[in-house]
């Protein structure tokens, strides 16, 4: 592991407080073929607490991204995470006739989160009535940044019908994209246009929600032959008040955000993760109205002096 301990990112934030983590709470989801396995991570304490719904990337599960999610609940906000048919612990069958629609069912189980908060909250010791249902992002890495950035408008023209619906949710008043999946077209590999078809043909231009859009500089993925500009897209193709924060160095795990000591993360880096950390928490606290102090910090720090990392925003 290669650390960068004199590497610090010169943000500071609200002290951590003890948070409380109940998984898994099982919704009857007889549409998807079997249950909605989920994940609440919570602070003990406060009232009108804000919601993440976090989406994991392809393959993963509600116990991945540690790094983050214990970050925002002991930070203040309702974490809500759930393990989407994609997942390897799901393990569906190459021929099985949900895969061809494996992004859908994620906003599906999105969605379903959202209409069952209440039995989530009960579910959680002491939770209950706590959790501000005015107040919810959504957030993803990878595939699951996707996810989030239908919820707030991104249009995905389906591979089987060639129509692209609108799945937002009105109930979701921001978003997190983290290492997502830029624009279709010419610049998909014959690899993501034959296994991934519903990176085909994704339209930004109806995202009027504010998002923070994190890419890392040498987020170089075999789905494209753009690059990691690719991963900027859903900051440049949207609309609205929006944000990039470019990680200096970064690859698709941005330092290792998919969980601690992750056999999957090709650019360890405790500097980058804490970057992380700080500019999306300060991000949340910033959306949400709670404190406006760090995200303005943020964006007076993050030049292109800055050893770590830059924010830009429109």
């Amino acid at each position: 592991m290669t650390t960068h301990p004199h590497r610090t990112t010169g943000l500071t934030g609200p002290p951590p407080t003890p948070a409380v983590t109940v998984r898994p709470i099982v919704l009857p989801a007889p549409e998807r073929g079997q249950d909605l396995h989920v994940r609440v991570s919570a602070p003990l304490t406060g009232t009108r607490l804000p919601i993440v719904l976090f989406a994991h990337g392809f393959g993963s599960d509600l116990d991945g991204y540690a790094p983050l999610v214990d970050h925002w609940a002991s930070h203040g906000f309702v974490v809500i995470q759930a393990t989407h048919l994609d997942s390897q612990r799901v393990a569906l069958a190459a021929d099985d006739s949900r895969r061809p629609h494996l992004w859908r069912y994620r906003v599906q189980d999105m969605k379903h989160i959202l209409d069952e908060l209440k039995t989530l909250e009960a579910s959680v010791p002491g939770l209950s009535g706590r959790g501000d249902h005015g107040r919810i992002v959504a957030a993803g890495h990878s595939f699951g940044g996707q996810t989030a950035g239908i919820l707030v408008g991104l249009r995905v023209t389906d591979p089987g019908t060639g129509i692209a619906d609108d799945l937002s949710d009105s109930r979701v008043m921001a978003s997190i994209q983290l290492a997502t999946a830029g624009a279709g077209g010419d610049g998909l590999t014959p690899f993501a246009h034959e296994n991934l078809p519903w990176l085909r043909d994704q339209d930004f231009s109806h995202i009027t929600a504010p998002g923070l859009v994190v890419a890392g500089d040498k987020d170089d993925l075999p789905l494209t032959t753009r690059g990691a500009a690719w991963t900027r897209d859903p900051y440049t193709l949207s609309r609205g008040n929006k944000s990039l924060l470019t990680v200096y160095g970064g690859e698709h795990f941005l330092g290792g955000i998919s969980g601690y000591r992750a056999a999957e993360t090709t650019d360890e880096d405790p500097g980058r993760v804490a970057l992380v950390q700080q500019v999306t928490l300060a991000y949340l606290r910033h959306i949400t109205g709670i404190d406006h102090t760090d995200w303005q910090t943020a964006r007076s720090v993050l030049t292109d002096a800055h050893a770590l990392g830059r924010l830009d925003s429109k």
